[in-house]
């Protein structure tokens, strides 16, 4: 078992405990060292294990004077994946990268979770060879929250999986139902399959077969949803496969920052509407923090054997603080646990109605 290094003190093994793959993403150290030590600091449940280059990783905690030193432990590991490494390549060649130890902290008992804004096939494939899937789960997904109007939305996948079949679809309708059931309470989710059109004769075959297996299913399916129905419908999950889920995801991470730089322009742009901004700036800022994507950082590499939370690659601290936050409320939900026995018996259930359906 890997043995972690405490700076001071001992981990208490009651809290839970959080593996962080400190060099993973675009910024490295300078994105997760801060947003560490600010979860750290806000939330007195957890420890954390910085995982990656021991004496940079020490060096950024002194530069930010971390107080709480004795819920934070560094775990040293020599190589690094980056954004561009192939995922087989990282599983292959790099064996004591921060990602590939984290994950293993988490396969060991040592840590309850991982978090890393590292190369998502990288960490997806790592992780599953590591960790290894709920039984009857033939790919994990990446599902994330993303705000509407009344609540959230559940949206999966987000770039795991490009080419899926009809069945793998279904498979992340069952997980995200149960993920949505065991995390907020919400009993019988809706969920929609995203395409081009809401009518029945849209889309390719894949998804086609797919409305099948959910129309006979004792899932809470209500058809085809399209885009924009992602922020401003009532769909409790949107299933797709990654290459639909990452492009909507980029494409309103970058709408919503559009929108906020041409308020921001707007309200510059002259004497008199730099007055009406200072006048309407709780509202400004009530509308900045809705439009805020860092809030909503985070998401579940669901269908593991374990918890492993995805961070952008590009986010900053904030964002990425979101991330270990999500991973926090996940381990004490003890989501893996609760789903992997839920999707066990929908599986079950599940395929025992299409047999009959199909006979």
């Amino acid at each position: 078992m890997l043995q972690c290094d405490a700076i001071s003190g001992r981990i208490n093994a009651k809290m839970i405990t959080i593996a962080i793959d400190a060099m993973g993403g675009d910024h490295g150290l300078e994105t997760t060292i801060p947003a560490s030590v600010n979860a750290i600091d806000a939330n007195h449940q957890i420890n954390l294990i910085l995982v990656g280059l021991e004496i940079q990783i020490r060096e950024k905690l002194d530069q930010l004077g971390c107080t709480n030193k004795d819920r934070i432990s560094v775990q040293h590991a020599s190589e690094i994946v980056t954004m561009d490494d192939p995922p087989a390549l990282s599983i292959r060649k790099k064996k004591d990268s921060s990602m590939r130890v984290a994950i293993n902290l988490v396969k060991e008992g040592v840590a309850d979770a991982c978090v890393s804004a590292g190369n998502t096939g990288a960490l997806m494939g790592t992780a599953k060879f590591v960790l290894g899937t709920i039984r009857g789960i033939d790919r994990p997904a990446i599902c994330a929250i993303l705000p509407r109007m009344t609540g959230s939305t559940y949206i999966l996948d987000l770039g795991a999986n490009v080419d899926v079949s009809p069945e793998i679809l279904f498979q992340f309708g069952i997980m995200g139902s149960q993920l949505i059931e065991s995390y907020e309470g919400r009993t019988n989710p809706s969920i929609g399959l995203l395409n081009i059109g809401v009518e029945e004769d849209k889309g390719d075959e894949t998804i086609k077969e797919a409305a099948e297996l959910f129309k006979n299913s004792s899932l809470n399916y209500i058809g085809y949803v399209e885009a924009d129905q992602i922020f401003m419908g009532d769909t409790d999950l949107i299933v797709c496969d990654g290459i639909l889920g990452n492009v909507a995801l980029k494409a309103s991470e970058g709408v919503a920052q559009f929108i906020m730089s041409v308020i921001q322009q707007e309200f510059t742009s002259s004497v008199s509407k730099k007055l009406t901004a200072l006048v309407s700036k709780p509202t400004l800022n009530a509308i900045k923090r809705r439009l805020d994507h860092r809030r909503y950082n985070g998401a579940n590499l669901i269908g593991l054997n374990a918890i492993v939370v995805k961070s952008h690659g590009g986010t900053d601290s904030v964002g990425f603080r979101y991330a270990i936050e999500y991973a926090l409320k996940s381990a004490e939900n003890k989501l893996v646990k609760r789903i992997g026995q839920q999707i066990e018996a929908r599986i079950e259930t599940e395929s025992i109605q299409n047999i009959q359906s199909t006979a």
